[in-house]
């Protein structure tokens, strides 16, 4: 089952990527202007160190202690000898901060986080031909704007879902195509609109934008320009006045549409199975704008202090039976093909899309916003993601 994830992006995100980004030249070159330094993936692996260490969101690192029945870190560490040290982040901003002490060895990071880690430095390039599994990743988590720079893999993909629009089939009627329904037609139902309580969630209004003011000329929705962000903020400001209760928490995103205090808003798949599981009326859908949604990466510390134990982790948690585990445990489409013939539930991939290209091309993959517009342009600085950070807290008011 997926647990909490909160997104408290750090106040200094924008500007730490724009000095990193700056200071070194050293580097590839992206579309976007990213410069992160000049680091070298191994090109083989040496004796196995014995320990890994590792940072991961919860449920990614399961050892049998929250559950007996649900345990990979057991015949990991049998089978490699490498012993597992693990520390749950409560958010994208705690990894970041763990990462730079260098006491770990890898991370389980998110969008929002990986570019932070690639352009300071602190997440080393990783040599793919090393993770035998690799070869077996779906292409569309292959070479991301959110795990690589210039064609060069800065992890290896873990899994992926889609922020979802749930509503309740019998009181929002007819049923929603779009995201209208919490943005321009949200008073029909104030009050019970809920919205995912990040900085983050401005990117949803931007793609919504996208869509119904072509005249902003919005082409990515993590790549906004001062007027583009500015209407983005003014939207999720009038939707304010509708909103019921924005939401960090799953649990109680799924006790607010049982009891009707929410009836449309955003969601996950998982949150819309355990939903529906326990009596709400519910369906969720990605709409006709399309979909933000999170892709997380293993990627390795360049510090690392054990660094064959941590590509020895990336190639077992990537692995076909491991990764349908974790999928099915945690609530996320897997990254691996073949996971989908080791899940439990057989329909379980069916349902979060797993093997459905044309599915995740209609995802805008959460990205961390910097000055140097991600969409390429090099005329306007974009807003970083520190301004983000301060425009949500005047959002909520």
């Amino acid at each position: 089952m997926r647990l909490t994830r909160t997104l408290r992006a750090a106040a200094c995100a924008g500007a730490a990527l724009l000095l990193a980004a700056a200071c070194d030249s050293s580097g590839s070159t992206s579309a976007t202007g990213l410069n992160p330094p000049d680091l070298k993936a191994p090109t083989k692996l040496g004796k196995a160190e014995g320990q890994v260490n590792l940072v991961a969101w919860a449920g990614y690192v399961e050892d049998g202690s929250n559950d007996p029945k649900v345990n990979w870190v057991g015949d990991f560490e049998k089978q490699t000898g490498c012993q597992v040290h693990s520390k749950v982040a409560a958010s994208s901003d705690e990894m970041v901060k763990l990462m730079k002490t260098g006491e770990y060895d890898a991370v389980s990071a998110s969008g929002d986080a990986s570019l932070r880690l690639i352009a300071s430095g602190d997440a080393a390039p990783v040599n793919t031909d090393l993770v035998p599994n690799y070869r077996d990743v779906f292409s569309g988590l292959k070479n991301g704007a959110w795990n690589s720079v210039g064609k060069k893999m800065y992890g290896i993909p873990h899994g992926r879902g889609a922020n979802l629009l749930m509503y309740n089939t019998q009181k929002v009627r007819p049923a929603p195509t779009s995201w209208s329904a919490v943005f321009d037609q949200a008073s029909a139902y104030k009050g019970h609109v809920t919205a995912y309580d990040s900085p983050i969630y401005i990117a949803d209004a931007a793609l919504y934008l996208k869509a119904t003011r072509p005249e902003l000329k919005i082409k990515d929705p993590y790549a906004l320009d001062q007027k583009q962000f500015d209407a983005a903020v003014a939207l999720l400001k009038r939707q304010n006045a509708d909103i019921g209760e924005y939401w960090g928490d799953y649990l109680k995103e799924v006790s607010a549409f049982k009891s009707g205090d929410s009836v449309v808003g955003t969601s996950w798949q998982v949150i819309a199975n355990l939903a529906d599981s326990e009596g709400a009326k519910v369906k969720a859908l990605v709409p006709k704008e399309g979909s933000t949604g999170w892709s997380d990466t293993w990627m390795v510390s360049s510090k690392a202090k054990h660094p064959n134990c941590a590509y020895k982790w990336l190639d077992w948690i990537v692995s076909p039976k491991v990764n349908a585990e974790v999928a099915e445990y945690f609530g996320e489409a897997p990254a691996n093909s073949k996971a989908c013939a080791q899940t439990k539930d057989r329909n379980f991939c069916t349902v979060y899309h797993a093997a459905d290209e044309n599915y995740w091309k209609r995802i805008a993959f959460w990205n961390t916003p910097i000055e140097q517009c991600l969409d390429g342009r090099t005329d306007v600085k974009c807003v970083p993601y520190a301004k983000w950070v301060q425009a949500w807290t005047e959002i909520k008011g």
